[in-house]
């Protein structure tokens, strides 16, 4: 199977496909199956800020891009785009989230101070809604920039690109709603999303990509979280290998969605394969996926562009973290 350089698109002509007809099956069903297989260490190494580099799109992050993003706060409103943490959420395989409470007890001084806590059993970092570090994905052995996975993994976690290297995110974001473009509250399962149907939605919402946006993408799968998980986590509408990376050649701090991988799942360009966007985007580009994310009262409200603000964990040599994202406009 051939594979193409990162600096290339990975699909050039062979993206043309039948044109849609109805709501939303023959995008699908007429396209031809599309192949893809992740780039040699020779085409996608070093990364194009040099092969010592370990912060990827959060070079990015700029003072430069915060003021831009803190002047787009214009009412003050803030929505806020995390799911809560609870015992009710969608998990993944033996990923798990316990909370113990820790009773009432009174402390001994005459003024009886109450206190409580509780004790939290999770894999934090792959939990709810959450930002993926580099170390969490691999083609092969080697992550983003070619480093070597097994060299840089410890008892006590990864010794570099851990998430507590990510620092804090405050830029420019945009929603691309592609279940408004379809006119629907959700798309359908496993409806795989096209650089047309991307293309189509900013044209409608009057809405474009800039270098070191917050790409967050619509599809309306956020509405089945706590309600019905089993459906959650079989399959779900999201980003194609070629979608992905007509973002990803726009140089965005992240990319995320309202669904478990960003992606779409199973994949149609892979179907014998396993989350491709997910190499593509961590490995071959060095950006963060934000993943089951809140986004249908920015969509309600047709909010396009806004201030985007996210800071995951200091969970040092981490894979990953639980987060809680704002749009502030």
């Amino acid at each position: 199977m051939k594979t193409f350089s990162r600096r290339n698109t990975l699909f050039g002509a062979c993206m043309a496909c039948a044109g849609m007809r109805g709501l939303f099956a023959s995008a699908v069903q007429a396209q031809e199956a599309q192949r893809w297989s992740p780039p040699a260490a020779g085409d996608r190494c070093p990364s194009r800020w040099g092969a010592a580099d370990r912060r990827g799109s959060m070079n990015l992050m700029t003072p430069e891009r915060a003021k831009r993003a803190a002047s787009l706060i214009r009412t003050g409103e803030i929505i806020e785009c995390g799911q809560t943490l609870n015992q009710t959420m969608p998990f993944f395989g033996t990923r798990r989230f316990d909370v113990h409470l820790k009773r009432t007890f009174m402390n001994p001084e005459p003024n009886r101070r109450g206190s409580n806590e509780e004790l939290v059993v999770a894999e934090i970092g792959q939990v709810g809604t959450q930002l993926d570090a580099f170390p969490h994905q691999t083609i092969g052995d080697e992550g983003y920039n070619c480093v070597h996975i097994p060299r840089i993994s410890s008892r006590g976690g990864f010794t570099e690109m851990g998430v507590e290297k990510v620092g804090t995110i405050f830029t420019r974001g945009v929603l691309i709603d592609v279940a408004g473009l379809k006119g629907v509250a959700t798309l359908p399962d496993t409806y795989e999303i096209t650089p047309d149907d991307l293309q189509a939605a900013m044209s409608r919402q009057n809405v474009r990509i800039e270098e070191g946006d917050a790409v967050l993408i619509h599809t309306g799968w956020g509405l089945l979280w706590g309600k019905e998980n089993a459906r959650y986590v079989a399959s779900c509408p999201g980003l194609g290998v070629a979608a992905a990376e007509w973002i990803l050649r726009q140089n965005p701090m992240l990319m995320g969605s309202d669904n478990w991988p960003v992606e779409c799942a199973p994949s149609k360009t892979m179907p014998d394969g396993s989350l491709p966007v997910h190499q593509l985007a961590l490995a071959v580009y060095g950006v963060h996926l934000l993943e089951n994310m809140k986004l249908d009262e920015l969509a309600r409200r047709g909010q396009s562009e806004f201030a985007f603000a996210v800071q995951p964990l200091k969970l040092q040599g981490g894979t990953g973290s639980t987060v809680a994202p704002s749009a502030l406009f």
